[in-house]
């Protein structure tokens, strides 16, 4: 964004001008999609340009957001301003909840739809019958192991209940760490959250671990069909939104060590919380729906 003088008036609504970033943006963002749909075709060179447009993002968002945190240090923000950033934030996480929502719904679908009809309820004998007539409508799908379909699945209370706690605990971390910032105890504020930060890591590696454990001892692999893919389909996309969550988390911790946020203005923090809060959620009914259920 362009810079502007520093005597900006706060009485009226700071637009900036001459921005290069959302076209960067706009770019960087086709060049990984085309990179990703390489990769996933085996295309030559969609590896480096999948790399590429990763590297560009980085490059770009850091840039943007670089110069939304100098806007904000300068005073550029009256409380119209805040207003819009805070309905930006509202939006978006309900965009995700969305996101999610149709994760969970074809997770739906599969078990209570598609899986017995393929077994033979309803309309399916037929199909069941000339398709596959020694087919199990069975949860989690089963089948021969050629096909993916010999499989073990992994139980709730190992690993998956050391995440959920590991989660929880980060919520009330975090709330913890935000009290202390509306208290202007810094030291506090960054003891807390940097435990956050801590969390949200070892949830990451457990998943990691997780993962290895599902492809080489138990044959779960996103080719285990439908609930091989709506596993890791949901599992592996919060686990991405963890990842992005606790690298927003760490540069929140530099910005509370830098002093840029106050006691009464601290909305890059809050939305922060807000995001960290709804992937607390969003595992809660991962857990219940996919390892407990």
């Amino acid at each position: 964004m362009a810079h502007q003088e520093s005597s900006h008036d706060t009485n009226l609504y700071y637009v900036p001008h001459g921005s290069p970033w959302p076209i960067l943006a706009t770019l960087g963002l086709f060049t990984t999609m085309l990179g990703a749909a390489f990769t996933v075709n085996q295309a030559a060179g969609g590896g480096w340009m999948l790399l590429t447009g990763v590297a560009a993002m980085a490059v770009i968002l850091f840039g943007w957001f670089g110069d939304v945190i100098r806007e904000s240090i300068k005073g550029f923000y009256n409380s119209q301003v805040d207003v819009s950033f805070r309905m930006g934030m509202i939006w978006f996480i309900f965009s995700e909840v969305m996101f999610f929502a149709a994760f969970f719904g074809a997770l739906f679908y599969a078990r209570n739809f598609s899986v017995p009809w393929l077994g033979g309820e309803g309309d399916g004998a037929l199909t069941n019958e000339f398709i596959w007539s020694n087919y199990s409508s069975t949860w989690p799908t089963n089948g021969p192991q050629g096909v993916g379909g010999s499989f073990s699945t992994i139980g709730p209370w190992g690993l998956p209940l050391i995440n959920t706690l590991l989660l929880l605990s980060s919520g009330v971390t975090i709330t913890i760490a935000h009290h202390a910032l509306r208290a202007g105890k810094r030291t506090s504020l960054l003891i807390w959250l940097g435990l956050t930060v801590a969390l949200g890591a070892l949830f990451l590696y457990y998943q990691a671990v997780e993962y290895a454990h599902a492809y080489q001892e138990l044959g779960l692999t996103l080719g285990s069909g439908i609930y091989g893919s709506t596993f890791f389909m949901l599992t592996g996309f919060h686990g991405m939104h963890v990842t992005l969550g606790t690298i927003m988390l760490i540069i929140a911790w530099f910005r509370c060590a830098k002093g840029h946020f106050t006691r009464d203005q601290h909305f890059g923090f809050e939305a922060i919380a807000w995001y960290w809060h709804f992937v607390d959620v969003v595992w809660l009914g991962l857990f219940l729906f996919v390892y407990v259920l």
